[in-house]
């Protein structure tokens, strides 16, 4: 639901990569954005109205985005295809920040773009400390951007999670991912993300600053 610029971007995306898309929106000239070469089906429409998700086909649907520019809408659209369509796979974007963590604790999967962009921009023009790039619906554990000191460069990766008390997903070394293991050694330049507890979160960024207490 939506044909602006990340609805058509997400429908052109997903229909490159082999599936079926259907796209609503209240304006029928907003389908231009999807170019001559789309062949999803497009319904001009409210994307919250029954008649208009049967017409799009949502009784077939895996997944439905709700990315139009109105939290209200999103939100409703998103828990229509939910609750009355037993879509399982459903997202809706919010601008409101805190209205996005409420929806997130209900249990409805949010995509909150104001606190993805500031967090974005933030972990590159101030890149100290830790930034989240996940939080769990429960509020309790998020995965983070970390920056260690320099001198847990060389030091094992099991080192690195039993002094911050918190567990390294992934690595991001020369553009790749990588998931370590025990015996992995951090490397400079290496982006580390771990997975760690909210109420530890002040704990491991103090204990990653300030690098190993034996040197």
């Amino acid at each position: 639901m939506g044909c602006g610029r990340v609805g058509s971007s997400l429908a052109i995306e997903l229909e490159a990569a082999g599936h079926s898309v259907a796209v609503i929106d209240q304006s029928k000239e907003a389908f231009r954005r999807l170019g001559a070469d789309f062949k999803g089906r497009t319904v001009t429409g409210v994307g919250f109205d029954r008649d208009t998700l049967l017409e799009a086909g949502i009784e077939g649907a895996e997944a439905f985005a709700a990315v139009s520019n109105g939290d209200n809408s999103n939100i409703l659209a998103a828990r229509v295809a939910r609750e009355s369509f037993g879509v399982t796979n459903v997202v809706a974007r919010i601008y409101d920040p805190g209205r996005a963590e409420i929806y997130q604790r209900l249990g409805i999967p949010t995509v909150a773009t104001v606190i993805w962009a500031t967090d974005q921009i933030l972990r590159r023009i101030a890149p100290g400390g830790a930034r989240s790039e996940w939080r769990d619906a429960t509020g309790t554990v998020q995965l983070v951007e970390v920056h260690p000191h320099l001198d847990w460069y060389g030091r094992p990766i099991s080192e690195l999670e039993g002094a911050s008390q918190s567990r390294v997903a992934f690595l991001t070394r020369l553009g790749e991912a990588l998931i370590p293991e025990a015996h992995t050694v951090l490397q400079d330049g290496d982006l580390v993300h771990m997975t760690i507890r909210d109420e530890m979160l002040a704990t491991a960024e103090a204990v990653l600053a300030q690098g190993p207490v034996n040197r």
